[in-house]
């Protein structure tokens, strides 16, 4: 198939595309990476009268250090995030998730504020964006805000993003020491989306967690955080015990749909195999 006829604009400043947005209204999409916009267009399954192009905004990619936090520009491309030194040593997590994203040529052209923005609940940045704690920043016409990532993503494909506004940048804070962080996904093949995933971060002296975070993708219709799992790590070490009350626990936590690839009761058992290989490295490293 191929698109319905719609009309092209590049905006030069952020500005300018705020006016393309307030002029054209639900009209109107935006134009990043469109790696996900372009698919839906060839199917139909959007159609904007008018595509806002806002690949030449200076200022809107980037990886900037402002000392507790790294801000990572919206349309930073998958590859620099993941060939940047400051993302490795500072944000592992997302170091560790990004080499997942599809194949190299998505990556080449990919944004990593495109896939929080389109927030598909079998993405790997929007769970790491919630693990992590991470702040969105959002300009519109009522000027910035910020958004915590926990309150951001609002149901499948939705976000806090309101009609006018764009996504800017993503703030990620520095892991600290005594911090581990873990990513794992189960797929049919490397660069398919996940049968399901987990992004997790924790405190770890050596013997006991604390302060852990669970976070799955493609267990619900977006980021699924498993506060209730997660406190049984806290104060208390791994074991084989361990592992199997996290299982149990995901089992009556999580509520993941059925698909073509995998049934509810699959992948909630795939949960609790995945805490286990992520958590049990992290552990083991120490003992």
């Amino acid at each position: 198939m191929k698109p319905a006829p719609f009309a092209y604009t590049r905006a030069s400043t952020l500005e300018d595309a705020l006016s393309l947005l307030a002029e054209h209204g639900d009209d109107a999409r935006i134009l990043a990476g469109g790696q996900s916009l372009m698919a839906t267009l060839n199917m139909r399954l959007s159609a904007p009268q008018v595509l806002v192009d806002i690949n030449r905004i200076d200022g809107l990619a980037g990886i900037n250090d402002t000392g507790d936090a790294l801000r990572i520009g919206a349309m930073t491309r998958h590859a620099d995030v993941e060939t940047s030194d400051a993302i490795a040593q500072h944000a592992p997590l997302v170091a560790a998730a990004v080499g997942h994203i599809a194949h190299p040529a998505i990556r080449n052209r990919g944004t990593f504020g495109g896939s929080i923005a389109f927030a598909d609940p079998a993405a790997e940045l929007p769970a790491c964006a919630v693990a992590l704690d991470a702040t969105m920043h959002i300009a519109g016409p009522k000027g910035e805000r910020d958004v915590p990532a926990a309150d951001f993503f609002k149901g499948l494909y939705e976000t806090a993003i309101q009609p006018g506004e764009i996504l800017t940048a993503v703030s990620v804070p520095k892991i600290a020491d005594g911090w581990k962080s873990g990513f794992m996904e189960l797929a049919r093949r490397h660069g398919d989306y996940a049968i399901i995933g987990i992004a997790a971060q924790t405190e770890f002296d050596g013997s006991t967690f604390g302060d852990a975070r669970l976070v799955y993708f493609n267990a619900g219709d977006r980021p699924v955080s498993t506060p209730q799992t997660a406190a049984l790590l806290n104060g208390r070490g791994w074991s084989d015990d361990m592992a199997e009350k996290l299982a149990v626990s995901l089992k009556q936590e999580l509520d993941p749909p059925d698909d073509l690839n995998a049934d509810g009761p699959m992948r909630k058992h795939l949960a609790g195999v995945l805490a286990k290989r992520v958590l049990e490295p992290v552990a083991g490293a120490w003992s």
